[in-house]
């Protein structure tokens, strides 16, 4: 996935608001970017790393610039804007890099499912083989050399996974993909310290059948690049 244009770097003051961070530019003047990133944003946001931001030319936007990457001060890239997770997790199926998701005729996205009222993020369809529900996470968090999911409590994301046990008994095939975009992260886990009940329905999950995937990713200001499966520890 490239970037529409090149990206711009400031230094980060701070983020508000959940969807604002104020940044300063190298002459010193200050300006706001919108984040497209809801979540807690846990070693994403630290005042004083750098930060590269895209702009948008459509007149209606109150904040026309967009955070899209941090670059930590070791020196990690992470993707910000969640958005993206979708299309790179895309992207690894149609390329090949998860063999286990491979040979599927058909493949959508958003597509409405379940008894809670979800959209899952890729569904794989093929008249000859039972459909394949993908629920995409984007994983940024970095703890002592390790990736977490997810960086709060997320009831939304033990919904999705009781969704997917729900396919399982309908007959079809399920999975979650967690969608790496840290450069620092090589492995992946569900945080137990973080939220235990998420950690506790992913093995749950598990045991039932449904299928863990993680890739890395490659990130640099020109754009993002899916690269290699990267091994998925449900228990540390």
């Amino acid at each position: 996935m490239k970037f529409d244009a090149p990206l711009k770097s400031a230094t980060l003051i701070k983020r508000y608001k959940r969807f604002l961070a104020d940044v300063e530019l190298a002459d010193g003047s200050v300006f706001t970017l919108h984040c497209a990133n809801t979540g807690a944003m846990t070693g994403c946001a630290t005042p004083g790393d750098r930060v590269w931001y895209s702009t948008s030319n459509n007149p209606k936007r109150k904040y026309p610039c967009s955070w899209e990457l941090t670059q930590t001060a070791a020196g990690h890239f992470i993707g910000i804007n969640t958005a993206t997770a979708n299309t790179l997790a895309q992207e690894a199926v149609e390329q090949g890099l998860l063999p286990e998701l491979a040979g599927y005729a058909n493949l959508r996205r958003e597509v409405r499912y379940g008894v809670e009222n979800s959209r899952i993020d890729l569904l794989l369809e093929d008249e000859r083989k039972p459909s394949c529900y993908i629920e995409v996470k984007s994983c940024t968090l970095l703890h002592q050399g390790q990736g977490f999911f997810p960086d709060a409590v997320t009831a939304r994301g033990q919904k999705h996974l009781r969704e997917l046990m729900e396919m399982l008994d309908q007959g079809h095939r399920a999975a979650l993909l967690f969608l790496v975009q840290h450069t620092g992260i090589t492995q992946v886990s569900p945080a137990d310290h973080i939220d235990p009940a998420y950690a506790k329905l992913c093995r749950e999950a598990a045991d039932k059948g449904v299928e863990f995937y993680a890739v890395g990713t490659e990130i640099s200001p020109d754009g993002i690049t899916v690269m290699k499966p990267l091994p998925v520890l449900l228990t540390l």
